[in-house]
């Protein structure tokens, strides 16, 4: 039984069919995934074990980042969406994009809210800093908690309005994105502004953008918005790579109880209408809201806490998702584990 023939527990495809690279050496194995999995290695190591039918193996997890589709030094962008606002989507974005750093990827994160920025807060950088500009044009990410990130919250103070029309907005985009010096990103995550307007059109035809996240609450208000966020993309032919459900269920730290409190089970009937993947369900918690309300997002303070490993299962299989588009694998389950 070859290792190539291991089923990946995020796809249901064989590493060999993905174009996973193999090497193996007695009970040592080598294995190179298309998708960052350094938290999952322990697992895979048990999981591979009881496939070839022995009593360990010794794996060598590594990542190497599909060609991808992207622009200058960044190989894949990822807008992270929702219909609407309110459902958590800058938080989910930045804690995504720390949890793919810390799974092994090379990182960065650009603040696509013109008019409603936060990830420099999000992200503790301090206000008042300002990118390095260089050839007197080109701004240098400042980096955050190891990645890369550029807002225009960078170039302007908090109490500037931005009262811009659609047009300025979308130079602002396209000059953040292009005159941005990303330095050989793996993924560049996008936080995008709710909803389906000029910043969605703009990155759509003027960014190569390799697959779209959407992220919603279980209220029927939010899947109803977050269904048009999936057809939109659809219609400009982005992948779309899979829902978030956040605020998914309150556990009271008293008792132990849990609660529904915006309904059950609605990111995985957008999920399952549209045929696309439930890449996670986050739990409704303080904790999340007051660490990214102070510079630092759950992955980065609690990164081995219960909520970090969920962003880091959801960051590997939204990864993973991704690579399947480019191995063009066939017969990809929807298991979403």
């Amino acid at each position: 039984m070859k290792v190539e023939q291991f089923r990946d527990p995020y796809l249901g495809t064989t590493w060999g069919e993905l174009g996973a690279q193999v090497l193996t050496s007695g009970n040592k194995v080598g294995v190179t995934l298309g998708y960052p999995a350094r938290g999952l290695a322990d697992r895979l190591a048990v999981e591979l074990a009881a496939f070839l039918g022995v009593a360990q193996v010794d794996l060598d997890v590594r990542f190497m980042a599909p060609a991808g589709r992207g622009f200058g030094n960044v190989k894949h962008v990822i807008a992270v969406a929702s219909g609407k606002g309110g459902v958590g989507k800058s938080t989910t974005a930045v804690n995504l994009a720390l949890a793919l750093d810390r799974e092994g990827a090379k990182v960065g994160i650009l603040d696509a809210d013109i008019y409603g920025p936060s990830q420099g807060m999000m992200l503790g950088v301090q206000e008042g800093r300002r990118p390095e500009v260089k050839d007197e044009k080109n701004l240098v990410p400042i980096k955050a908690h190891g990645i890369q990130s550029m807002s225009m919250s960078f170039l302007v103070t908090e109490s500037t309005p931005m009262v811009w029309r659609g047009p300025m907005v979308s130079g602002a985009l396209q000059q953040l994105l292009n005159q941005t010096l990303w330095d050989d990103l793996d993924y560049l995550i996008v936080d995008m502004p709710p909803g389906t307007g000029d910043i969605q059109l703009t990155l759509s035809q003027k960014v190569p953008v390799s697959g779209a996240v959407i992220v919603t609450t279980p209220q029927d208000i939010a899947l109803l918005d977050a269904r048009k966020g999936v057809e939109m993309f659809r219609k400009v032919d982005i992948p779309v790579l899979g829902v978030v459900e956040n605020m998914s269920v309150y556990h009271c730290p008293n008792c132990g109880h849990e609660n529904h409190l915006f309904g059950a089970g609605g990111g995985e009937k957008v999920a399952e209408e549209f045929g696309v993947a439930l890449l996670g369900e986050l739990p409704l918690a303080i904790e999340i809201r007051v660490q990214a309300d102070g510079g630092r997002p759950t992955v980065a303070d609690d990164p081995d806490g219960e909520v970090a490993a969920i962003y880091r299962d959801v960051a590997r299989h939204l990864a993973a998702r991704l690579w399947a588009l480019d191995a063009d694998a066939p017969q990809i389950t929807m298991d979403d584990n």
